[in-house]
């Protein structure tokens, strides 16, 4: 598939990840009598992906986050000349689907950007009031094991067409442990897009969620092909082929 092609594929489907996870979390996670709460959201962004890792994974692998595409890149899954675009693509879909949101969001009566618009924070902004270092951890954290599943989801021994089951799953149990730490990013697109709406405090704090997001990504898949390397290296030996060591 040509680069431009994979690249509006990631363009499509960052829009909806963010459109589905941020927009449930700004139309519906409060809404009056019917809010679906911290729950709703994590399911929203986890179904997110899932459903678009089955329509476009087949085009672009459906990276749709930075720190997957850096993640990927660093487990030798992912060429390096090609991050660079992925994540442009990545970042305009989210800010599209941002804008989007906005103009849904903005015809509720009361509607205003001072209430977050789903941003991500820390400190005082910090859905639970948590202190810098603590959201730091999280971050990473939480990216480091989102790509080490991803990882081991695609890892080509698994059985194919099952991967986006437990991406999604993992990505909606991410959001379950840590919305009220930080409003859950491990995506840089995903945090660019609304803090650009936002603006102040929001574009401030906005570092962090480019710098833990990708770092722990760039972990998560150096350690799953530290980890795996001696087996492939086993498993290519039992088949004849020659290994360099």
């Amino acid at each position: 598939m040509s680069l431009p092609r994979r690249l509006g594929a990631e363009f499509v489907g960052t829009f909806w990840l963010v459109l589905g996870g941020c927009g449930t979390a700004v139309l519906a996670a409060r809404f009056p009598h019917l809010g679906v709460g911290f729950i709703g959201v994590a399911l929203a962004f986890g179904l997110s992906l899932l459903t678009m890792a089955y329509a476009i994974g087949h085009i672009s692998g459906c990276h749709i986050n930075p720190a997957v595409t850096v993640g990927l890149a660093a487990g030798s899954r992912f060429p390096a000349r090609e991050v660079i675009p992925y994540i442009v693509a990545q970042v305009l879909g989210a800010i599209l689907a941002s804008a989007v949101l906005y103009l849904i969001a903005s015809g509720a009566p009361g509607f205003s950007l001072s209430a977050g618009f789903a941003a991500n924070r820390y400190g005082a902004h910090s859905p639970g009031g948590y202190a810098l270092p603590s959201c730091i951890i999280c971050e990473v954290t939480m990216t480091f094991l989102f790509l080490f599943i991803i990882m081991g989801a695609t890892d080509k021994r698994v059985p194919a067409g099952f991967a986006p089951i437990p991406i999604g799953l993992v990505l909606t149990l991410i959001h379950l442990i840590s919305i009220p730490v930080t409003n859950t990013s491990v995506n840089p697109a995903r945090s660019t897009a609304p803090a650009l709406f936002v603006g102040g405090w929001a574009l401030e704090q906005l570092w962090l969620f480019w710098l833990a997001p990708i770092a722990g990504g760039a972990l998560g898949g150096l350690l799953y092909r530290w980890l795996t390397s001696e087996a492939e290296g086993y498993a290519a030996a039992s088949a004849g082929v020659p290994v360099r060591e």
